[in-house]
């Protein structure tokens, strides 16, 4: 089965497959402390800076409950946008294992900016209210959009003026950094995120997260959240060993800039039909756009994919690291036959 419905779907990349293969041999020192684990510390180190501490977990939800446990008390409110993941897809988990109020906040791409978050910064010192701490965004948006570095700057200055944190999820840090031309270190520690998940299952690994903080003050106690949290891996260097591949000779990079292009070759395919209207910008990996319900509904009988608006009918594409010029041809194939 071939598709467009989600990054997560994509197969794990060869030179990953190969390093679970070799972590499988003898016997290891369960939770973190083998070879593989200080060595994927060691690489993130190069990458994120000697500020990064990281932490290994399963999967993204428990990154994002993880980290923000962190940064937060359970009299805290967490801002995020109103179509986070956190605030959308993730089950209520990160309100229940931190205790904290989530706040949400409309924006049509998917973006926060100062002036959206500015409003909700009030009642600091009064009980009756949760305090706000932390500001959630992901990299790159639910809605496809990336943040710029100055953006993200722009975001992390009005907090820290406010004793606040930012916390980037990075599922898809990968592809916004292979669209904005720049490394993974000045579009996070650098640009003033202070707790970054970053996760590579959306890019060619096949499971596992990693926690990095960016400050010694909110890796003190990240251990215990993540042992807390069912997030402790007993066999860690399975998780931990796919990091070294996948940021070594930037592999990462390699496999996000084949997604992204992938998505600019189906979305210039999707502009030639009148009946299509794109409802975001193709920065990433993601695609959204409008179709009508005929064409919509004979597309759906040859691909599985997702509706993000079933009411207007607005559909998502996603392509991935391992998407072929094959498979974007076959679906052009479709649509010739579904409107002509």
């Amino acid at each position: 089965m071939r598709s467009f419905a989600s990054d997560n779907n994509s197969g794990v990349h060869p030179l990953v497959m190969d390093a679970l293969l070799k972590a499988n041999v003898d016997h290891a020192v369960g939770y973190g402390d083998d070879s593989w684990t200080h060595a994927a510390e060691k690489k993130l180190k190069e990458v994120f800076g000697e500020k990064a501490t990281p932490f290994f977990v399963f999967n993204g939800t428990g990154a994002n409950s993880v980290a923000l446990q962190a940064v937060t008390r359970s009299y805290n409110s967490i801002l995020c946008a109103e179509t986070a993941h956190i605030n959308v897809d993730e089950c209520g988990a990160p309100g229940r294992m931190t205790g904290c109020a989530l706040v949400s906040i409309p924006t049509s791409d998917g973006k926060l900016r100062p002036e959206l978050i500015k409003a909700r910064l009030h009642n600091f010192g009064v009980c009756h209210h949760s305090q706000p701490k932390v500001v959630y965004i992901s990299q790159v948006t639910e809605l496809g959009t990336v943040y710029t570095i100055d953006e993200v700057k722009a975001i992390a200055d009005l907090l820290h003026a406010h004793s606040m944190y930012l916390h980037m999820d990075g599922a898809r840090l990968a592809n916004a950094c292979a669209y904005l031309k720049c490394s993974m270190k000045q579009l996070t520690v650098d640009a003033g995120v202070d707790i970054l998940s970053f996760g590579g299952t959306k890019n060619g690994m096949m499971m596992g997260e990693a926690v990095i903080a960016f400050s010694p003050e909110i890796a003190e106690n990240l251990m215990y959240f993540r042992k807390q949290s069912a997030q402790l891996a007993s066999k860690m260097r399975y998780l931990s060993a796919q990091f070294i591949p996948y940021l070594e000779n930037d592999l990462w990079l390699e496999n996000a800039v084949k997604a992204n292009a992938a998505a600019i070759k189906l979305s210039n395919i999707l502009k030639q039909y009148p009946g299509i209207v794109f409802t975001q910008k193709v920065e990433s990996n993601a695609l959204f756009f409008t179709i009508p319900t005929d064409a919509l509904r004979k597309l759906q009988e040859e691909y599985y994919f997702y509706m993000w608006n079933e009411e207007r009918n607005e559909a998502r594409l996603v392509t991935s690291w391992d998407t072929t010029d094959e498979d974007i041809s076959k679906f052009e194939e479709s649509l010739k036959t579904i409107f002509k």
